[in-house]
């Protein structure tokens, strides 16, 4: 089970290193148990997106503890990877990029010779061997055929996969220079949103004593999406199944429900 991770900061740019490394329950902490890669994604502000990853868990992993603390961007996507479709190899290592949007998953897809068959000519977006880029390709080629709108076409998408795909769980989180996108279905695997307001700074003490302090959360609003809570922030809600999350860049949070619970 692979871990996701999201951020929005809103119009302007803010670090999220206290969520990567220093929350209860970080990114890097979640790596413990998953192990098998671990990347971040984010955008320059004139909306460039750039990739740092590495098929090797996030607590050893030097360069992405560097970037988690020295980053500054208006959205943000992290994955933490526990292999199960592909090798266990840098191009198969989430975050991805097409279009010009990034990308990660929780879950699995199979069939995917009918996947792949499906996206005819648009395989040549798929660089590794992954479920996960494959779903992401037909979600860009639904997008792009859709005028650049988004939501249309990961419901497109995700209807398609539902309808004809065996899956286990396509959880998502997608991001573009002002927005960031979130999903899940069906039940498995859950997913988090924590619309945090200024207020209180971040704060995190360990059982061996070391204290972090966030005061820019003070100052600011952000919203984060995860797997699972990562700090004990009452104000975590679990996302509903077939739930598609919009976060603007004005941090607007809009909500659908594109996929009806199977169960």
């Amino acid at each position: 089970m692979c871990r996701l991770f999201g951020m929005s900061a809103g119009s302007e740019p803010a670090n999220a290193t206290f969520w990567l490394l220093d929350a209860p329950d970080s990114l890097a902490a979640q790596s413990r148990r998953e192990p098998d890669g671990t990347g971040l994604g984010w955008f320059d502000p004139d909306g460039t997106p750039h990739i740092s990853k590495q098929p090797i868990a996030a607590f050893e992993d030097e360069e992405f503890a560097r970037r988690a603390r020295e980053i500054r961007s208006r959205t943000f996507v992290a994955h933490v990877r526990f292999a199960t479709t592909g090798a266990h190899n840098l191009l198969n290592t989430h975050p991805f990029e097409q279009h010009g949007r990034l990308f990660a998953h929780n879950g699995v897809v199979r069939d995917l010779p009918a996947l792949e068959a499906h996206l005819g000519d648009d395989m040549a977006l798929v660089k590794g061997d992954t479920d996960s880029e494959r779903y992401f390709a037909l979600i860009t080629r639904e997008i792009d055929a859709r005028g650049g709108d988004v939501a249309a076409g990961i419901e497109a998408a995700c209807v398609w996969v539902a309808a004809n795909l065996e899956i286990v769980s396509i959880n998502f989180v997608l991001a573009t220079p002002g927005d960031l996108w979130a999903f899940r279905y069906p039940q498995k695997d859950e997913l988090h949103l924590l619309e945090r307001a200024p207020g209180e700074p971040l704060e995190h003490a360990s059982h061996l004593g070391t204290r972090v302090h966030c005061q820019e959360a003070a100052e600011r609003p952000v919203v984060v999406v995860a797997s699972e809570p990562m700090d004990d922030d009452p104000a975590w809600r679990a996302v509903a199944v077939g739930e598609l999350i919009q976060i603007t860049h004005t941090l607007e949070v809009k909500s659908g429900r594109i996929l009806a619970d199977p169960a």
